[in-house]
């Protein structure tokens, strides 16, 4: 498909700096990449939500948008897109870059987490980063405390409204992307890790328009 505006969403962890110049790799295409940073305290997806919603509308962002979640922010595409679809801006398609699925109504990013094993998800509770992965200079990392990932995340009844595709920058996010092979969606794969878009913003806006191309 061809997008009318590509959306870079951060995860919750991270700042949009985990975009690196992935922005300015993608070249011709209209790119709009919200900075979330108000999504401080409960309900903190519904703020981030709101913020990411706020600030593509803003960005004057031109249908069909196509919604790009890195990491954390995967299981909160979902979310986005029914926001887009309430402002009446028609979602082309997401794509989730080395991203976390959106999970079953109800769930929780520790719900998720814990398939990674109990150390892991004790780690996050006490601050530490997801995925366990040191973030090249310049990507600012946020924090997050229990009762972040211990929230229920929202997950809209009628989703996928849209075609997905899934993009592994990492072994760590193979899991995922077999899920996403098992759901029908279109897998694509690059090196540079999971900061990829920061590392090698060049290969991964390859990567990435070439997957969009093929939703």
């Amino acid at each position: 498909m061809t997008p009318g505006t590509i959306v870079l969403l951060h995860s919750p962890l991270t700042t949009a700096s985990a975009w690196g110049a992935l922005a300015e790799a993608l070249g011709p295409y209209d790119v709009v990449v919200p900075e979330v940073t108000d999504d401080d305290r409960p309900p903190y997806a519904g703020r981030y939500v709101a913020c990411a919603a706020l600030e593509i509308t803003r960005a004057g962002a031109r249908a069909p948008v196509v919604l790009v979640g890195h990491g954390g922010a995967g299981p909160l595409l979902p979310p986005v897109g029914a926001a887009q679809r309430a402002a009446h801006r028609l979602v082309g398609g997401y794509v989730f870059v080395d991203a976390e699925l959106p999970p079953p109504a109800g769930s929780s990013r520790l719900d998720q987490v814990g398939a990674f094993g109990p150390e892991f998800a004790e780690a996050l509770k006490n601050g530490g980063r997801f995925p366990d992965e040191d973030p090249p200079t310049g990507v600012l990392p946020r924090p997050r405390d229990e009762e972040f990932f211990a929230e229920a995340l929202p997950m809209p009844q009628d989703w996928p409204d849209a075609p997905c595709g899934f993009l592994r920058t990492s072994e760590a996010y193979e899991r995922q992307a077999a899920q996403a092979r098992l759901r029908g969606w279109t897998v694509a794969e690059t090196a540079g890790g999971h900061f990829a878009a920061v590392t090698d913003p060049e290969a991964t806006a390859r990567a990435l328009t070439e997957l969009i191309a093929a939703l």
